[in-house]
């Protein structure tokens, strides 16, 4: 794979693909978009099959100079690597949710390849300006998404969605000028291991917070999230949950906390007292929720708190377990999407007392449905738990508090969750509608297998997703360690070793 450009085709093939479904009747424009997403799949399953786990930090590695100050600068580590991978694996499955759209299909395959394209340049760009714009051209498509092809209040929320997410980056924006004029360089890696001036820093993390706490989204900046949620398309919902959401903590794990590892520092208490507050105070609204697209979209911001505790937890396994639960979310919460999705396009609704028994007639959806609610609980042997055991782990070593009302979101969650389940696929079958509605067919079949197998998967052998950023982990730890705040929790007798050599018997650094 050696000077083979397959980070820039695996860029090129969905934009490619939008530009033919911009000319294309209804069908070959479905045929399009699902042919070019499966191309990226396969280059993703190479990019992960040619990744050297004990090789250099960043590789595919391509350069070009555009003009002084920007660089077309592509390359990856082992975090990327698995943010892209769960991208390109789940695009294909929202091409063939997207069989209930009827109007104007060539330009809504066209957005979604084209959101394909920027969420893949956003974990792949090594330019800070060209992150940026991937970044921030991402929220273009995904607003045309929900504006033109989502429910009745679709233009409330395509505007709330939009006007949060950039107003928070305009900042980051100013933040990204200050810090190429200090250190010279617009190369990410570089500034990484660059050190800013501490007082300087606590500026530049809460330009980066503005922009990445939207974007995750944290409590109290989640209010666009449910309304987003609710009006898109099922399509539209499984990649914002998906992958969309990722770049918040992709952005804290690459950018806040290596670049500022003091005012990372300084602000974890920040962090873990909003991170609580999302925790229990979303889980409860969800629970009391009528509408299903609403109740995940609340159990996502819980679900994103306990990856942001795990990211300020400043040690390894706080790390690594929030990247598992980012891994898992994406994958549950868009499978949960896709559930809800196939009885809405059955009977047009999502309030939850409209179901009732769908274990009778349709056994194949709840043995589904039923597996990505126990992995959205976090059960032992599902994607779930991994992440979150990690996470929590992670967290009790920095704060005993942020772990003990972190983990009231994983009993909160079985009531919320389990409460949704037995209301929709248990009980007495109230409606004849509902009772007359067929069990998944093929394609439906062929979008939730997989899901489940991933989530398996990922459940049994988390040390397949954890290989390859280990080292990565290991190394962002090591910068970290000089800055790691002081912990509540009693040391045990003996002396502690040092947080570095600690990173580096887990695992090593390249």
């Amino acid at each position: 794979m050696s000077g083979f450009p397959i980070l820039s085709l695996m860029l090129a093939v969905p934009l490619l693909g939008a530009l033919a479904c911009l000319f294309l009747e209804a069908k070959a424009a479905r045929t399009v978009a699902l042919a070019a997403t499966l191309v990226d799949l396969v280059l993703g399953v190479v990019l992960w099959a040619s990744y050297d786990i004990g090789g250099a930090q960043w590789q595919f590695t391509e350069r070009l100079e555009i003009f002084s100050g920007f660089s077309w600068a592509l390359g990856i580590d082992g975090i990327a690597l698995l943010l892209i991978m769960l991208s390109v694996f789940l695009m294909p499955i929202c091409i063939g949710a997207s069989q209930s759209i009827e109007k104007r299909v060539g330009e809504y395959m066209a957005a979604f390849l084209l959101v394909e394209t920027l969420m893949l340049g956003v974990f792949m760009a090594q330019d800070i300006f060209l992150f940026y714009m991937f970044f921030e051209a991402g929220l273009i498509p995904m607003y045309l998404i929900i504006g033109i092809w989502g429910g009745a209040d679709r233009i409330y929320a395509s505007y709330k969605f939009f006007l949060y997410t950039l107003l928070g980056s305009v900042l980051m924006l100013v933040a990204m000028l200050w810090m190429v004029h200090t250190a010279g360089t617009t190369d990410v890696p570089t500034l990484m291991a660059y050190d800013f001036d501490p007082k300087v820093q606590t500026w530049l993390w809460l330009a980066f917070f503005a922009s990445f706490a939207v974007k995750m989204p944290m409590w109290p900046v989640h209010t666009w999230l449910p309304a987003a949620h609710v009006q898109a398309p099922t399509a539209g919902s499984v990649i914002l949950a998906g992958v969309l959401l990722k770049m918040g903590g992709y952005g804290f794990i690459r950018y806040s906390l290596p670049m500022f590892p003091e005012a990372s520092a300084y602000f974890a208490p920040l962090i873990w007292g909003l991170s609580m507050a999302a925790v229990v105070i979303t889980s409860l609204i969800a629970l009391v929720q009528s509408d299903m697209k609403k109740l995940i979209a609340y159990s996502s911001v819980a679900h994103m708190a306990i990856v942001t505790l795990g990211l300020f937890a400043f040690n390894v396994q706080g790390l690594e377990g929030s990247m598992l639960v980012m891994l898992s979310h994406g994958l549950v919460s868009g499978a949960l999407f896709l559930c809800v999705g196939v009885i809405y396009d059955r009977l047009h609704t999502r309030e939850i007392n409209r179901y009732g028994g769908l274990a009778i007639n349709m056994p194949r959806y709840a043995l589904f449905f039923l597996l990505f609610t126990m992995a959205s609980i976090g059960l032992p042997g599902t994607s779930g738990f991994v992440g979150e055991f990690l996470s929590l782990g992670g967290i009790y070593q920095a704060s005993t508090s942020a772990a003990l009302i972190g983990t009231t979101g994983i009993i909160l969650g079985a009531a919320y969750m389990l409460y949704l389940y037995r209301r929709v696929v248990f009980g007495e079958q109230k409606n004849a509608d509902a009772a007359a509605m067929p069990d998944l067919d093929a394609r439906e079949l062929l979008m939730v297998v997989p899901l489940g197998l991933a989530v398996l998967w990922m459940g049994v052998y988390p040390e397949s997703f954890i290989a390859p950023m280990r080292a990565d982990i290991a190394a962002l730890d090591a910068r970290l360690a000089r800055a790691k705040p002081a912990s509540d929790s009693k040391p045990t007798p003996g002396k502690a070793k040092p947080a570095h050599e600690e990173a580096a018997a887990h695992g090593g650094s390249h």
